[in-house]
């Protein structure tokens, strides 16, 4: 099977710590993978990572085998200045380009004499003193190349919107819904992505308006009969109990038809029914043509649901392999328990 997910050398830095150092795994088409690793593992911070949250210090991370590229640095917003700089001072000369000329070698060259260098420098320097033939086009030069720097970054950028738009989605380890809507609302926030209607399409009432609220409507009540919450969809989204307010979140993760679903401790706070319950939901959306990459302390889930298994230890992968193998590997045995000392 093709990898759907593919993480290369993914490391994570924040100043001097090293949340993830140097991950490599791939997660192929229809796959369910879990992440494991005691407190502090790194985990959370690598689903950041790949999601678009924070921008890798290396690395890098493909889906369906193209790359999601870097995020905004200062490093970016420095070469889009320069780069608008360069074009500003290019098109000054460009405009002023036979006048300086004239000004600078045709009125210093004499035959017979040596060229006055420093005179000429002077004379340059001054024909581009700030003044009506200099500093429009400037700017202009300078907007025309800066926002051709920011559109191409643009094109290869890097963020959470960018990784949803290569169809992953995610949910989190603190539940993170809009309290104060509905439940069917929460869905359809989520469903962004999918619209084909664009702003003035709202504005002016057409029909591909109302063609894509019906549809979104229609496809947030299918994901919420999927996670068992249909007959909840006009209460607000704070009514819910936790174990439900979980399962909302991974129907507005899958709103927006993903490939990959990142799912961070989606068991966290649940009983062993209730994590029963979830591993049929997982086995489900898998079974939906989603390949599923979780996060989980519950190893009764873990072991029940996954078809492989990624052990992170101080945020580098210490294991990786089936269940079984991961849990006779004493590498991770001793990553949990700790070393017995003689």
């Amino acid at each position: 099977m093709s990898a759907v997910l593919a993480v290369e050398g993914l490391t994570l830095r924040f100043g001097g710590l090293t949340a993830v150092n140097q991950v490599s795994f791939s997660v192929a088409r229809g796959e369910i993978v879990a992440v494991i690793g005691p407190n502090g593992a790194g985990k959370t911070s690598l689903f950041n990572a790949i999601s678009g949250i924070y921008a890798p210090s290396a690395g890098r991370v493909l889906v369906d085998g193209r790359e999601v590229a870097a995020s905004v640095t200062r490093r970016t917003v420095t070469e889009w200045v320069l780069v608008g700089a360069v074009s500003g001072m290019a098109a000054v000369l460009a405009w002023n380009g036979l006048d300086l000329w004239q000004v600078t070698i045709a009125a210093h060259n004499r035959y017979g004499h040596a060229f006055p260098w420093w005179q000429a420098l002077g004379s340059l320097l001054a024909g581009l003193a700030p003044g009506h033939a200099t500093v429009w086009p400037f700017l202009l030069g300078g907007v025309v190349g800066g926002a051709g720097a920011w559109a191409v970054w643009r094109r290869h950028r890097r963020g959470p919107d960018r990784t949803a738009r290569a169809r992953v989605g995610r949910t989190f380890q603190n539940i993170r819904l809009f309290t104060d809507l509905t439940v069917l609302d929460n869905v359809l926030v989520g469903a962004d992505r999918t619209l084909r209607s664009r702003w003035f399409d709202c504005l002016l009432r057409l029909p591909r308006h109302h063609a894509d609220r019906r549809a979104g409507r229609a496809r947030a009540r299918e994901l919420l009969d999927l996670v068992g919450l249909g007959h909840h969809a006009d209460r607000p989204a704070g009514a819910l109990p936790y174990g439900h307010q979980r399962r909302l979140e991974i129907a507005r993760a899958l709103a927006l038809d993903p490939l990959v679903l990142l799912l961070d401790e989606p068991a966290a706070g649940m009983n062993p029914s209730e994590g029963r319950a979830l591993m049929t939901l997982i086995r489900a959306i898998r079974d939906r043509g989603v390949t599923c990459l979780l996060i989980e302390h519950d190893m009764q889930v873990v072991m029940g649901v996954s078809d492989r298994v990624v052990v992170l230890h101080y945020g580098a992968k210490i294991s990786e392999g089936t269940p079984a193998e991961v849990r006779a590997n004493p590498d991770v045995v001793e990553a949990y328990l700790g070393k017995d000392t003689p």
